[in-house]
């Protein structure tokens, strides 16, 4: 009676995720979106449109920095990464350009990867520049920076997540100004909703797992130490910053993870037949 030995083969360089060809593939997906001059404006010059609310208020206000701040971190999670990726990669979907480099070396995860990444660059370089352009407009500099940017960080990658999910369910690159809606409309109504006072303690609470609200929240805390949607003043000490930070980031953490896990399960290289 014989044995048979069962033998592995290690992956090959062309099987394992490869930052050379991530860095080729984000570099071309630069190229492409600096050349569209429309998508470019709607990620880098409309998202700071948020920092206009400042201009006639009274400077040092808090409150109206707040707002609109948390504005600037969602609209940067909204176009340069969720629009743009969703319309991006339907796009590509539709032209067959996903199904032709799929039967190269690129894996599944490079793609994916680098169609997100310019997106979440600028989303990330977005909030970056928001620091000193608040802080010129009278604004206190962030209480808790790493929070800011980890909020940044998680919110880019969520919208990116969620940009991925749409796009499983959506038929053509026409039919994504209608999909992209109900993501659109679930993240602004959120700090819209949590901002009304007049509203039930328990519509609150669930207003407050909603994406937008979460940003909102994270930015009220790690920016400005306050304490709770209705505050008005800094009350949190930097030590605070961290346990009051983990509630927002969980939730974003948590829609991150249900996106991404729904488009793995959906997910389509090619256009329906």
């Amino acid at each position: 009676m014989s044995a048979t030995t069962a033998t592995t083969t290690a992956p090959t360089p062309a099987d394992r995720f490869s930052l050379r060809r991530l860095a080729h593939l984000t570099r071309w997906n630069l190229v492409l979106l600096a050349r569209n001059r429309l998508a470019l404006v709607y990620g880098t010059v409309l998202p700071l449109a948020g920092l206009a609310l400042l201009l006639p208020g009274e400077r040092g206000d808090i409150a109206l920095g707040a707002s609109g701040i948390g504005g600037v971190v969602l609209t940067a999670g909204l176009f340069p990464v969720f629009y743009n990726v969703l319309s991006q990669f339907v796009n590509r979907r539709d032209e067959l350009v996903l199904k032709r480099m799929r039967t190269g070396e690129v894996r599944d995860s490079e793609l994916l990867v680098g169609v997100a990444l310019p997106g979440v660059l600028c989303a990330l370089a977005v909030s970056a520049v928001t620091v000193p352009a608040a802080a010129a407009l009278g604004q206190p500099l962030p209480l808790n920076p790493a929070v800011f940017a980890v909020g940044a960080v998680v919110s880019a990658v969520m919208f990116a997540g969620l940009a991925y999910w749409t796009a499983a369910w959506t038929r053509s690159a026409e039919a994504a100004q209608l999909t992209s809606m109900p993501v659109i409309i679930l993240a602004i109504a959120g700090p819209v909703m949590a901002s009304l006072t007049s509203l039930p303690e328990a519509v609150r609470d669930v207003v407050s797992y909603t994406p937008g609200a979460a940003i909102g929240e994270l930015v009220r805390v790690g920016w400005f130490g306050l304490d709770g949607t209705g505050a008005t003043e800094s009350t949190l000490s930097l030590s605070e910053t961290w346990g009051q930070s983990v509630g927002p980031l969980a939730v974003m953490v948590a829609w991150t993870g249900v996106a991404l896990s729904l488009a793995s399960r959906s997910m389509r290289w090619e256009p329906r037949s």
